[in-house]
């Protein structure tokens, strides 16, 4: 852990932090020298990650879930309650099942329009008066599926472009009290992406299928996000405000 890091004395949140891209992101942050608030659904996922960080990692569990404002803040309220304060926002927390578009349920749109816009939304609602009083910011994860069509996951490409726009928009509404910005990956090498190639019937040809999607001919590594993620919420990044990062080995350039 680096003591005179780029977040050294900072006090960050990071929803749906305890696997995949926010896993990845909170050990960035720790190895940056920040104190991190780690929020999952579950609380043994974030038990689970705390023990694999050590006694010594300085971590706070905020565990909930994000599928209302009164949830939202719940999380929010003890993640600072346990870092003192905010200075960044990380809004991780997503779901994610490719379901044909006649086969949609309303539980199935309910569900994920929730936690992957409604979380981002109300969760950054109860963080901005803490970030606002630090000079902090918010990065939002949003998709490449917010930027292009992916089917056969209609829904969910509808609620990450809705956080790419709600993004957009809360840069202009919130401008001169803090930043906001929004990374899209595109398919990175996670336990989610594990789990649609398995329900997929043919694991090896999802997989295939989801490396060829970049014309770099893979797929990210959870840790290549994460480090998109820090250069927004850095000072290096200063003046950059309401942009939507593409981190997706230029799959949404076209075919």
């Amino acid at each position: 852990m680096s003591p005179q890091g780029a977040f050294s004395g900072m006090r960050v949140l990071v929803t749906g932090g305890a696997r995949g891209i926010g896993a990845a992101t909170v050990r960035r942050f720790l190895e940056e020298g920040a104190t991190v608030a780690v929020g999952a659904r579950r609380a043994a996922s974030v038990e689970a990650l705390c023990r694999e960080l050590g006694d010594a990692a300085p971590v706070v569990a905020a565990p909930g879930p994000l599928e209302d404002r009164a949830s939202c803040a719940a999380v929010v309220e003890a993640a600072v309650a346990g870092l003192g304060g905010l200075d960044v926002l990380v809004n991780a927390a997503g779901v994610f099942e490719e379901v044909p578009f006649e086969a949609v349920t309303q539980a199935h749109w309910d569900t994920t329009f929730a936690v992957n816009a409604a979380g981002t939304f109300f969760t950054l609602q109860a963080a901005l008066p803490h970030l606002e009083a630090a000079g902090g910011n918010a990065v939002n994860l949003g998709s490449d599926a917010g930027l292009i069509g992916f089917p056969p996951s209609s829904v969910y490409s509808g609620a990450k472009a809705a956080v790419v726009n709600l993004t957009r928009a809360l840069a202009l509404e919130l401008a001169g009290r803090i930043r906001v910005n929004c990374v899209c990956p595109g398919n990175v090498a996670t336990e989610m992406i594990d789990a649609a190639a398995e329900a997929s019937g043919d694991r090896q040809a999802y997989l295939a299928a989801a490396r060829a999607r970049a014309p770099m001919g893979r797929m990210a590594r959870p840790e290549e996000v994460a480090d998109a993620i820090l250069h927004l919420a850095s000072p290096r990044a200063g003046f950059t405000h309401g942009a939507i990062l593409s981190v997706d080995g230029g799959g949404v350039c076209g075919f």
